[in-house]
């Protein structure tokens, strides 16, 4: 499974992406489960944000959902975290 994050907005407005590709992994059920839990809490459309807020854009197989500071749900900021972090 393919999970890509996309963030964009901040005060700097510098975008930056992550991707990480579960396949092989021995961690891939923890990833793609965190996963799931992001996509569910996701809108289909871009949500409002604050001003210099992060926005985001979650992408796992052909599903892509958005989401925004401040209103992230806690398997929303992990994922983000650890997408941008790993797969940068």
């Amino acid at each position: 499974m393919r999970i890509q994050v996309s963030r964009t907005g901040g005060f700097a407005g510098i975008a930056r992406r992550g991707e990480v590709d579960t396949s092989g992994r021995p961690d891939a059920a923890e990833w793609e489960t965190l996963a799931e839990a992001a996509l569910a809490a996701g809108r289909d459309g871009p949500p409002a944000g604050v001003p210099d807020g992060f926005r985001y854009r979650i992408t796992v197989g052909d599903r892509t959902v958005h989401c925004a500071d401040p209103r992230l749900t806690e398997a929303q900021r992990t994922l983000i975290a650890r997408i941008l972090r790993e797969g940068a």
